[in-house]
Formats: structure tokens, C-alpha cells, sequence
């Protein structure tokens, strides 16, 4: 289910931004604002960030093999990681570097086509609005009941939502900003606050792209299941009669929608070989049962061997005296 609504997320936000970005250049080119060109830049760098999404996502789901055992579902946070890079680099420091040069040297609007910026702002911010609404609704698919949006972005294991979410939400936001720049402009004839504008959309990039960066880069090294998940998998480990207690457990997500469990559990004595092995089949049949995700499972049978004395008296190492 992530994955279809990902998919539908982006394709709606490339559209959006392949037509969004042509308005722009236009509006740039024959208005001389600054801020135009900025979300012009914008628009390009997110249409090549869904892209390279997309691209991901087709990479991940390649079969695995003797190279990649574990398959290539990570393929998808390798490239979520990429799309952090290319939003700081290509959109943030750009609008960046042209807010303050145009801070420097103030250029004014052409006074024959001051209202074509503001116009293609208007209709940018309803397909953008578009497109945000449809990567909410395919998130509410995937959420939690109750979860907060701040939650989602940061324990979301499928990395496209939350990149098409921050990216959509950051698109309205520097509109905004330079909607307000331009409409400035206009009304006092100050081009300085175009240049305003501008700052602030590349700085809001640069943020946007500093919290994908750190959010992608924890998936990358390695997440394990969520706390609710992780109880789900201890509950139906013990949930049984053949286990006598899990001794340690360890989980990993190798991709979005893949999770590795690997768990030793002391079984019930006197067990045969083949009555272990069953113990284990119902094992990983339960846990599956109640976390899905939970592809790869991995259990070792062992004897729990509880320790004797853990903690023994102090006395043991007082020497006491013949008094």
C-alpha cells in the first residue's frame, strides 16, 4: 500500500511541477523577477527529485541475489537521500545566491508584464495545494490512527510520502513567500523586497533539505521496528506454549516494506528435532500474523540458563577479622 500511494503521490507532484516550472521561466523571463526565477529553479530541481524517486522505487524491486541476498529495498532510501542533496544544492543555494546578488543590484519588474508573475503564483499554488492534498490522502492511508504528521515524516519507513510531502508543503510555503515579494514590489515599486522573497525560499529549501537529509540518513544506517511493531513481535514470540522465554531479539528493516526479525528463544525442554522445528514454524507463523512486514524471520532455539547468584552479598568480600 505504501509503495501504490507513493507512486500516485509523485506522479501527481511531477505534473505538477513539469507544468508549474514552465509557467515560471515564462513569467521570469518576460518579468525580470527574481522570485520567479527562484521557484522556477524549484519546480526543476523537484520534478528531477520525483524522478529519481520513481527511478528507486523501480530499482528496489529487482530480485534478490548471491550479491544482494537481502534484495534491493534500499535502493529507495539511497535515492531518497540523493533528492535531500539535489533540493539543497540545486533549489536552496541557488535562490540563496540570486536573493542576495539581486539584494546588490536591485533590478525592477518590467512594468509591462508586472502581473503575469502574480498570476502564474495564484495558479501555482492551487496545483500545488492539488498535489499536496493527494500525498495527505495517500499518507492517511498508511498513518497510524492518531499519529501526528510530525511523527509520520520521522517513522515513516517508505521514504516517498514523506519526501513528497515536505517537498509539496515547502513548494506552497516558498509560493507564498514569493507571492508576497512580488506583491510588494508592485505596490511600492521596491524591488528589494523581491529579493527578500527570493532569500527566503532558498532558505526555506536548505531547511526542508537538512530534514530529509537527517530523516533518509537514519534509514540508511539501519532502523528497527517500531515500538508498537516491536511489542506485536515480542507478544506473539511469548504468545505461545513452546516457548519458555525470548532471550534477545534484534530487528532491521531492509527496505520499506520489509523487515528482518531474528530472534533466540528458549524452548520448552525435551524437545525432538522435529518438534523444535515445528515450535519454530508456528513461531514465525504468529508473527507474521501480526506484523506483515516482517518478511525475513530468523529464530534460534536455545535452553534458558538463568544465572546463579547474579548479584551476590557484599560479605562475600569482606575479610572479617578474628575479633
Amino acid at each position: 500500500m505504501s509503495a501504490s500511494g507513493g507512486n500516485k503521490a509523485i506522479v501527481a507532484a511531477f505534473l505538477a511541477n513539469l507544468g508549474i516550472a514552465l509557467a515560471k521561466f515564462v513569467a521570469w523571463a518576460l518579468s525580470g523577477s527574481a522570485s520567479m526565477l527562484a521557484e522556477a529553479i524549484h519546480s526543476v530541481a523537484d520534478s528531477g527529485n520525483q524522478l529519481l524517486l520513481m527511478l528507486g522505487g523501480r530499482k528496489a524491486r529487482r530480485e534478490a541475489d548471491r550479491s544482494h541476498p537481502f534484495g534491493y529495498g534500499r535502493e529507495r532510501y539511497v535515492y531518497a537521500f540523493v533528492v535531500s542533496i539535489i533540493l539543497f544544492s540545486v533549489g536552496g543555494l541557488f535562490a540563496i545566491y540570486e536573493g542576495i546578488d539581486k539584494l546588490r543590484e536591485p533590478h525592477a519588474l518590467d512594468p509591462n508584464w508586472w502581473w503575469l508573475p502574480i498570476v502564474v503564483l495564484v495558479i501555482a499554488i492551487g496545483l500545488e495545494s492539488f498535489s499536496l492534498r493527494t500525498a495527505v490522502k495517500e499518507s492517511n492511508l498508511v498513518r497510524e490512527k492518531g499519529q501526528s504528521w510530525v511523527s509520520f515524516i520521522r517513522r515513516a519507513k517508505a521514504p516517498e510520502l514523506p519526501v513528497v510531502l515536505l517537498e509539496d508543503a515547502g513548494a506552497l510555503t516558498g509560493l507564498t513567500f514569493a507571492l508576497l515579494g512580488v506583491g510588494l514590489t508592485v505596490i511600492t515599486g521596491n524591488s528589494v523586497f523581491d529579493a527578500i522573497g527570493t532569500l527566503m525560499i532558498g532558505l526555506l529549501l536548505v531547511l526542508i533539505a537538512i530534514v530529509l537529509g537527517v530523516e533518509t540518513k537514519s534509514l540508511l544506517v539501519g532502523e528497527g521496528a517500531t515500538s508498537a511493531d516491536h511489542d506485536k513481535i515480542v507478544d506473539a514470540i511469548n504468545g505461545g506454549p513452546e516457548v519458555e522465554k525470548l532471550i534477545h531479539m534484534k530487528t532491521l528493516y531492509l527496505g520499506p516494506d520489509e523487515l528482518l526479525v531474528a530472534a533466540k528463544v528458549a524452548l520448552t525442554s525435551d524437545k525432538t528435532v522435529r518438534e523444535a522445528a515445528d515450535d519454530i514454524d508456528a513461531i514465525e507463523a504468529r508473527i507474521r500474523e501480526v506484523v506483515p512486514v516482517a518478511r525475513v524471520v530468523y529464530i534460534e532455539p536455545d535452553v534458558y540458563r538463568p544465572a546463579i547468584d547474579p548479584e551476590p552479598s557484599t560479605d562475600v568480600f569482606v575479610l572479617k577479622s578474628s575479633d
